[in-house]
């Protein structure tokens, strides 16, 4: 498999004076790999995202996209290999869910141009994949909380990119659409997409699988697979409870347990 990101040797503060926020990180993701990115809040999980982005500049180290430097990409160049679903989308104007989703589109299209069948068929498409076809004509700051955040996944992917993006996507969601989230992002790794997604919840990691990264506070970050890196040591070391990992026969899979309060 195709190696999509390539970051080398990363490290970033937002000062000059202030703590590296990540120190030397060093992570590869394939075509096709689902990557949980855990650690407490002010790890650096989506200080990560966003240099990827290049919405934040690194202070050391490299970010390559698809064999290039992220810093000599063009926004229209990495718009079209990656897409990005950030925490929380506050809605300012009323488009339609349909027009909102269209938007993702963007990277294919001219400056001075308008959208044509092909953009007007993917569009739908996305919609489909998110169930969202009933709501195409809805306004967008009409909707729920969650069928917003499958709004924004399905502009996110609306374009076929190579990789999408989740900052935590589950964190304002209900229990159940956060499952569905967790099905998206599966169904997307079984489709080609390779995913990365932050999260505080090593339950979702597990649930996944494939790869997971910790970030710890002094903004190292170490890799590998889900269900050889999750650990009880790991875990406590992380968060600073003593969490418990216990194997589910009916589910076949180990569980993320709570200490008693």
């Amino acid at each position: 498999m195709s190696i999509i990101y390539d970051i080398q040797d990363l490290s970033f503060s937002y000062t000059a004076l202030s703590r590296l926020v990540l120190d030397g990180v060093n992570l590869s993701i394939a075509e096709g790999e689902v990557l949980s990115v855990l650690g407490r809040n002010g790890a650096g999980k989506s200080t990560l995202l966003g240099c990827m982005l290049r919405l934040m500049k690194p202070q050391g180290g490299q970010i390559l996209l698809s064999g290039k430097k992220l810093g000599d990409m063009s926004e229209r160049e990495i718009s079209a290999l990656v897409g990005y679903v950030p925490q929380t989308h506050i809605p300012t104007f009323g488009h339609t869910v349909f027009d909102f989703v269209q938007m993702g589109c963007a990277s294919r299209i001219g400056l001075f141009s308008h959208p044509g069948k092909s953009e007007r068929a993917l569009t739908e498409n996305a919609l489909s994949e998110m169930g969202l076809e009933q709501l195409a004509d809805r306004p967008y700051t009409e909707i729920s909380g969650g069928e917003r955040q499958l709004a924004t996944i399905a502009r996110a992917i609306v374009s076929r990119p190579q990789i999408v993006l989740f900052d935590e996507p589950t964190a304002h969601l209900d229990f159940g659409n956060q499952l569905r989230v967790l099905r998206i992002i599966k169904e997307l790794s079984e489709k080609g997409f390779a995913v990365v997604f932050t999260t505080h919840n090593p339950d979702h990691a597990m649930l996944l699988g494939g790869s997971a990264a910790v970030l710890d506070r002094q903004g190292r970050l170490v890799s590998g697979k889900t269900e050889e890196l999750i650990t009880e040591s790991v875990l406590k070391e992380v968060y600073g409870s003593d969490l418990k990992l216990k194997y589910i026969e009916e589910f076949g899979r180990k569980v993320c347990v709570y200490p008693n309060l």
